[in-house]
């Protein structure tokens, strides 16, 4: 049985309690409780801006697409209070100019296309890791007579969206197999998924292509259609000779075995790669930053579970982010984890 409190306790403390300096040290006790409460709270605050941040990433069923929304998975798990909107866009070049222009704070962009950019707010941009390469990719219908770049000539040849890199790069493959691109070839300017289903309905010969491996829309297109991947090596020399080239953003590569597996051929194909980087801007909260570069650096696995090309994303090149510098916010994040 629980112990009675005496009689003469219980009238001491309702005196007690009636009295207004009691009145008074009870109302503080519960300000001080509640300020301390306010302190650890703001003492686990992160630190960074929450509410809505916007990220551009590229065309629908392109990589930039699927890896932008799984890092917004992630970000909101990761991130609490911070909401990651998507916005869909022709690529590369048109991210660029979203980030200098302020309509978006976060992108990905590949490296040729930032060295090329030339627009309002370039001083500004700046850079938060490097992620995967792209790789350079000429898709043809298997029976096609197109053997190299140069077999080009006269064919309706899809050259990706006027903002995008693939177009970008297309002009300069071109260039560098000796045609012109707006005469020599009938081009037309879709996103990726338009451009395999076009091919797929015999309403283009040939289409190229800049991105992670495997592109989920090739792989689908693959699925339908008998493809041919048109290698491209002979031509990385030549690109820094093509007419607005000499950037060192390329580099010959090699697409893997089986990339593909319903495509031509069945062994490796000589290409070309040029690496991708996630971009901001100079004025943008370095402490949102340096999240948004933990967030990346962390989701490496997760997202390379599905993007394959995620996998590649690590931490000692992560830094490598020229030409643009890397931002204050992902410094402060790649010095914490410095050994």
């Amino acid at each position: 049985m629980a112990p009675t409190t005496p009689p003469r306790l219980c009238a001491a403390l309702r005196a007690a309690a009636r009295s207004p300096l009691w009145r008074t040290v009870l109302v503080l006790v519960l300000l001080v409780a509640g300020l301390g409460g306010w302190w650890l709270s703001a003492g686990r605050s992160p630190g960074y801006p929450r509410g809505e941040t916007r990220f551009a990433t590229g065309v629908p069923r392109g990589v930039y697409d699927r890896y932008g929304q799984l890092l917004q998975t992630h970000v909101a798990r990761s991130m609490p209070g911070v909401r990651l909107r998507l916005d869909n866009t022709q690529g590369s070049v048109d991210n660029l100019q979203r980030v200098a222009g302020g309509q978006d704070q976060f992108a990905i962009a590949t490296a040729d296309a930032v060295a090329d950019y030339q627009g309002p707010g370039k001083d500004r941009l700046r850079a938060i890791a490097r992620l995967y390469d792209d790789y350079l990719q000429l898709i043809v219908p298997a029976s096609s007579p197109v053997n190299h770049t140069a077999d080009l000539r006269g064919l309706r040849v899809d050259m990706g969206l006027p903002q995008s890199g693939v177009n970008l790069v297309t002009r300069r493959l071109l260039i560098a197999a000796g045609l012109d691109p707006e005469h020599d070839v009938k081009p037309s300017n879709l996103g990726i998924g338009e451009a395999a289903d076009e091919l797929r309905r015999g309403n283009l010969d040939a289409f190229f292509w800049s991105g992670g491996l495997p592109t989920s829309a090739l792989t689908d297109l693959s699925d339908h259609l008998r493809i041919k991947v048109v290698p491209l090596g002979d031509l990385a020399e030549q690109l820094h000779k093509a007419e607005g080239g000499g950037t060192d953003a390329y580099r010959a590569a090699t697409m893997p075995k089986g990339t593909y597996p319903n495509a031509e051929p069945r062994d490796a194909v000589a290409t070309v790669a040029v690496p991708n980087l996630l971009i901001t801007r100079d004025d943008v909260d370095p402490a949102l930053v340096q999240g948004m570069t933990q967030a990346v650096i962390d989701s490496r696995d997760q997202i390379g579970a599905q993007v394959h090309a995620a996998q590649l994303v690590d931490l000692r090149t992560a830094v490598y982010t020229d030409p643009l510098p890397l931002h204050e916010g992902a410094m402060r994040y790649y010095r914490s984890v410095k050994p």
